[in-house]
């Protein structure tokens, strides 16, 4: 059962987030993950997504949770964003 806090149940589809400790987090922190590692479908309500546009050596997590900012001062060929 649901708390107020959306504690009790998981609101994801697919996640590595172990059962209990999805139940057990408040719905806010659940869609603060990335989605690669606990989807929930808000990233792109969260604007937690990769700006990458071509290949990436950036775990998908990881570029899900940086900052548009950070992600295209990394260079392209470590991670493609397009930038110039």
């Amino acid at each position: 059962m649901q708390n107020e806090r959306g504690q009790g149940v998981s609101h994801a589809t697919d996640s590595s987030v172990p059962g209990k400790i999805q139940e057990k987090a408040p719905a806010k922190l659940e869609h603060e993950l990335p989605d690669s590692l606990h989807n929930t479908g808000s990233n792109k309500e969260t604007g937690k997504v990769s700006h990458a546009v071509g290949d990436s050596k950036v775990p998908q997590a990881l570029q899900e949770a940086l900052p548009e900012k950070v992600e295209r001062a990394v260079p392209n060929f470590i991670h493609d964003t397009g930038k110039k």
